[in-house]
């Protein structure tokens, strides 16, 4: 799926479909690219999710930008309005959740994690990560909170299934979900702060890293043969 989002997106960049062009069918695409249209159609949704292309019920897909899009959209909420409430609930709440959680809060989210850890199929450890973060804002004790992640629970889930799927972030982001764990087990407000502050910090630096790609530019030259740069 990487391989074809990849080729649609440089073909689009490139400008081989200008802005204002369809794309071709989607039995047309999967001949050209030899994939299947499950893939095909992940790849479909990605380019969408990036703010390149457009779905028209009946017509088609069609390019409504060339790129790069820095800004993508998950549902109903821009990623950066997305990140920004998740930055100033999410922080706190694990602070909140630290100091009032339950036994049973934590043997939820241990059994959750566990199971998370263990799963390989991408759908099903999304559906598991929104209930991570759900279970808690639940430890919180304030309702108000677990509504509000309620309220952006399929942006979330949008989001972590598009950085899955391009950023391979499963395993990192169980790291990130134990290390909030266990510092809701230790009652450390401060760990747990912390803790939740540099996941949501790793979740905007994949996302950014899949939406800008380094250009040659941005890459570090290395010295060759007579200091000339390559």
């Amino acid at each position: 799926m990487e391989a074809v989002l990849s080729h649609l997106r440089e073909a689009i960049e490139r400008g081989d479909y200008a802005v204002g062009d369809k794309l071709p069918s989607e039995a047309e695409l999967c001949r050209r690219l030899e994939v299947s249209r499950p893939v095909l159609r992940e790849a479909l949704r990605a380019l969408q999710t990036m703010g390149l292309t457009a779905s028209r019920t009946g017509k088609g897909t069609f390019v409504i930008s060339s790129g790069p899009v820095e800004d993508p959209t998950f549902g109903d909420y821009a990623a950066s309005d997305l990140l920004e409430v998740r930055r100033h609930v999410e922080i706190p709440v694990a602070g909140y959740a630290a100091v009032r959680r339950s036994a049973e809060d934590l043997d939820h989210l241990s059994h959750l994690l566990e199971r998370m850890e263990r799963e390989t199929d991408t759908t099903a450890w999304v559906a598991m990560d929104t209930l991570f973060h759900l279970a808690v804002a639940q430890a919180a004790r304030n309702p108000v909170f677990r509504r509000v992640i309620e309220e952006i629970r399929d942006a979330l889930a949008r989001q972590s299934a598009f950085l899955n799927e391009l950023g391979g972030r499963r395993e990192q982001s169980n790291r990130e979900h134990r290390a909030i764990v266990e510092a809701l087990a230790d009652g450390s407000e401060h760990d747990a702060v912390e803790a939740m502050t540099h996941h949501l910090e790793r979740v905007e630096t994949t996302l950014t890293s899949i939406v800008r790609p380094a250009t040659a530019d941005d890459r570090t030259t290395v010295p060759t043969e007579g200091g000339q740069q390559a």
